[in-house]
């Protein structure tokens, strides 16, 4: 009982660093209704401007708490300009446009990112230390034999996901901007007609999509490295953004959670009779079940077309 325990909170807890990346997808499109896949791209372009920028902190010898919050508000800055280029460069010219072309033109921006934060910060593996720490940890040693082994850093992003969802939450239904991001994912030409700025919402929301792109970077990097393998991160990302619902944002944590534990246990305890790999393709079957008999996930708004 308790190795499946171990197992399981294991998952449970990589889950939750999957529903980070997938928030970043759920905001814009619930805000927008455009499907971003340069999420991953700007996970990568914010890790990498946090690590730089703390590397040249620190070699001028400020205090860390000083270095590490100077780092985390360029990084901020960096996602600022990009939330802005990207509303004024692409989004701006594309109102009202089909779906598909703003799909496309997301892809665009992913290649963009990914050239120009490499060129910028390098393509290096760069480690990160955000001052979390990553010691494994026993739990429950009284009621198991020798407790269940837990990565401490899993457990603050568990905090850090929980704290974003919450936010977000409120900001989505209790805020003004909240609301307008929602009329604007509706019907773009409606939402203008009654007033509401296109261009400053679609700016607000990429620039929070960004921001938790940032938490996200910090986190995966301080566990992996900050390195090009962060980009790839949309791909796991769509698995639980399927399950959980595109519009919902308490849907990317359930879906997360889903997949993580998920996985985990079907490679534990399924893996050594069918050859192992299952964590790999795990994912994208239970999606493809969801695709087929819940398209709109678990928690997403189910469309209705009138004709």
């Amino acid at each position: 009982m308790g190795f499946f325990l171990e197992v399981l909170i294991g998952g449970l807890l990589a889950g939750v660093l999957y529903s980070l990346v997938a928030l970043g997808f759920v905001l814009i499109f619930k805000a927008s209704g455009v499907f971003n896949f340069a999420q991953g791209a700007m996970v990568l372009t914010a890790g990498l401007a946090l690590v730089r920028a703390l590397d040249v902190f620190e070699q001028w010898h400020w205090p860390f708490g000083l270095a590490l919050l100077s780092a985390f508000a360029f990084a901020a800055v960096i996602m600022a300009i990009i939330a802005w280029m990207v509303e004024r460069l692409v989004l701006r010219k594309l109102v009202n446009q089909e779906d598909i072309i703003l799909f496309m033109a997301t892809i665009g921006i992913t290649f963009f990112l990914e050239g120009l934060a490499q060129t910028l910060f390098g393509a290096d593996v760069y480690p990160l230390n955000v001052g979390l720490p990553k010691d494994p940890i026993f739990l429950l040693e009284s009621l198991f034999d020798g407790g269940i082994l837990v990565n401490e850093l899993d457990i603050w992003a568990a905090v850090a996901a929980g704290l974003l969802v919450a936010g977000l939450a409120l900001f989505f239904q209790r805020t003004r901007i909240g609301r307008a991001l929602r009329a604007v994912a509706d019907d773009h030409a409606a939402a203008q007609s009654v007033g509401i700025p296109l261009n400053q919402i679609w700016f607000i929301v990429w620039l929070v999509a960004g921001l938790v792109a940032l938490v996200a970077g910090a986190v995966w990097g301080s566990k992996l490295g900050v390195q090009f393998s962060l980009s790839l991160l949309a791909l796991k990302a769509l698995p639980v953004l399927i399950l959980g619902g595109f519009t919902s944002v308490p849907g990317a944590i359930i879906g997360g959670l889903i997949i993580g534990a998920g996985e985990k246990l079907a490679e534990v305890f399924l893996g050594p009779s069918m050859g192992g790999g299952i964590e790999i393709w795990f994912a994208y079957v239970v999606a493809l079940l969801f695709l087929l008999f819940r398209p709109q996930g678990l928690f997403g708004e189910r469309i209705i077309e009138r004709v």
